[in-house]
Order: C-alpha cells, then structure tokens, then sequence
C-alpha cells in the first residue's frame, strides 16, 4: 500500500530554519517537557494534578510539531530564487498594477506564505493565476468582492 505524500516547495532558508526548529525540538524541547513531566509527577495525585496534565499535553503538542516538520522536511523541494525569469513561477519576485496601484509579491509554497507581507502562494487563487504570466500580460482573479485585473509591470 502505497501513500503519496505532498511536495513542500521551500527556500533553501526556510528548509535550514525548519530542520534547525526540528533539532531544537528534539534535542532541547523534548528533555524540558520530559523534565516538567517528572516534576509533575513527584507532586503526588496525578487525577487531579493540572501541572502534569499541562505538561503531558505540551509533549503531545511538541511530538506533533515534530511529526509535522518531519513530513515536511522529508518531502520538500528547495525553490531556487529566480532572477530575469521570462515568466512568473516558483520563487519569483514580481511588481502587479491592480486599480492604479502597484504592489510587488513574491511566488513562494505554501509553508512560506505572509500575504501580508507580499509573499503568495503557490497553492492560493492568486498566486496560483499568476504561473505562468509574463510581463505585460494581465491576469484576472476571482475574489470574494468580484473578478479582479492584475496586470504583470515588471517580472524581477
């Protein structure tokens, strides 16, 4: 039995920050909450004892965590930052018009996503309408408020 597991499209960066959070977690974090856990446990009661319940759920979450960043470092792409593309694809930086406004985005997975900070991904209706764009094209989106233009000003 065969399962396919998602593809994470990562910068180098972001691949180095996750594997660095995934060691901490398993060589720090684990050793302070299995520490908590004892001291919990040393207090008596464990029916009734909120400390141990809080740090046994704060393994749980970590343990989580862990699997989480496993899965995701296990299957990532590293996205190469492209300079001069031709057109707009994983790891673009790019300037849009939209109502005589210019904003500028960065293509990225979507572990990376911030919209709020520009970088879009891959995976959402807006990122996901520009692959492909070229400069000087147009690009329309369909968003809660009604279709939106986009046109491509300058692919960096």
């Amino acid at each position: 039995m065969s399962e396919e597991s998602d593809t994470y499209y990562l910068t180098k960066e972001k691949l180095k920050d996750l594997k660095e959070e995934r060691e901490y977690l398993m060589n720090e974090k684990k050793s302070e909450v299995a520490d908590k856990i004892h001291e919990a446990k040393q207090l008596g009661d464990l029916s009734e004892n909120a400390s141990y319940k809080a740090a046994k759920e704060e393994m749980r979450e970590t343990m989580a965590r862990i699997d989480e960043l496993k899965e995701v470092i296990d299957n990532a792409e590293v996205i190469e930052e492209k300079k001069n593309a031709e057109e707009i694809d994983l790891g673009t930086s790019f300037i849009v018009e939209i109502n005589g406004n210019q904003k500028e985005y960065e293509l990225l997975g979507s572990q990376e996503a911030e919209p709020t900070k520009g970088k879009i991904s891959n995976e959402s209706p807006l990122g996901s309408a520009f692959i492909g764009a070229k400069e000087g094209s147009e690009v329309e989106v369909e968003t809660p408020s009604g279709v939106q233009t986009y046109e491509i000003i300058k692919i960096k």
